[in-house]
């Protein structure tokens, strides 16, 4: 998946809570998180719940592709790129800060939503590689449940149930990822081809 333009994005994809924030600051690259362009809660193009039961903030609907490709081109040719801020507690924008390269060749864009942009930046020459972290569902779920907890995410009966809910599709959310291009595998598996990225020669922008 290496391209040859002038930076390239890893694409750091998998279920809510597989441990992509942590493997993406194993990295050392810099981040940018993809969840931070999610829609604010009163928007009315959010898809509900198939129970009805508010907004579905698993479905893609729920996220600005667009603005988020916009962030990644900028990265990509500019070396820096203007990023919303999102609480999640908040459900909405708080604010925005420049993420900057500040020379690096590769930067990690990470989010449960990667996958859904692996075709675009591909096709524009801009992706540099694309994983999808694996685990058993059970790790993943307790993974989340403890983070989201930890963070005041949500109410707790909330993540329970949307807990329960994506642990059960967790294999589908998997083999959806991988069917729009990302290689699905493990944390250190991941390291290996994300390192590899980086191991290439050194190109240049204007930044």
């Amino acid at each position: 998946m290496n391209s040859p333009g002038p930076v390239r994005v890893v694409l750091l994809c998998g279920p809510s809570g597989s441990g992509k924030s942590t493997l993406a600051e194993r990295t050392g690259l810099p981040v940018l998180q993809l969840d931070d362009f999610y829609k604010d809660g009163d928007d009315p193009t959010i898809p509900p719940l198939p129970d009805g039961a508010g907004p579905d903030w698993d479905h893609p609907g729920s996220w600005h592709q667009e603005d988020a490709m916009a962030a990644i081109r900028a990265l990509c040719t500019e070396g820096r790129a203007e990023i919303p801020v999102y609480s999640i507690p908040d459900n909405g924008r708080i604010g925005s800060h420049t993420l900057r390269l500040e020379g690096a060749r590769a930067f990690v864009a990470e989010g449960i939503f990667a996958a859904e942009i692996v075709r675009r930046c591909e096709a524009e020459g801009l992706l540099g590689e694309a994983v999808c972290l694996r685990n058993s569902p059970v790790t993943t779920a307790w993974r989340r449940f403890r983070r989201d907890v930890r963070e005041r995410r949500k109410s707790v009966p909330y993540l329970l149930h949307r807990g329960w809910r994506l642990m059960r599709a967790e294999r589908g959310i998997v083999a959806r990822q991988v069917a729009q291009g990302a290689f699905a595998c493990g944390g250190s598996t991941a390291l290996v081809r994300i390192a590899a990225v980086t191991a290439a020669p050194a190109p240049a922008y204007a930044g």
